[in-house]
């Protein structure tokens, strides 16, 4: 499964977007001023409890807050 399409599954089944996990993820205080400050198992956790993701769909967006890969990612 490409990037791009774990993050269009995870559209479909939250309602949520990069832009928005990126503003929750702060407010959490996962990241600060876009920075990523947790763990992985911190957020995946997060998003398995708060979003039922799957562990491959959590890491993607664990990614994303990363800086590893973006919404552009092929």
């Amino acid at each position: 499964m490409s990037f791009q399409a774990y993050l269009k599954t995870i559209k479909e089944k939250t309602g949520k977007d990069a832009a928005d996990f990126r503003a929750i993820a702060e407010q959490k205080g996962f990241t600060k001023n876009g920075e990523l400050v947790a763990k992985a198992g911190d957020i995946t956790c997060w998003l398995k409890d708060e979003f039922e993701l799957g562990h491959g769909h959590s890491m993607a967006i664990y990614a994303l807050l990363k800086g590893t890969k973006n919404e552009d990612s092929i």
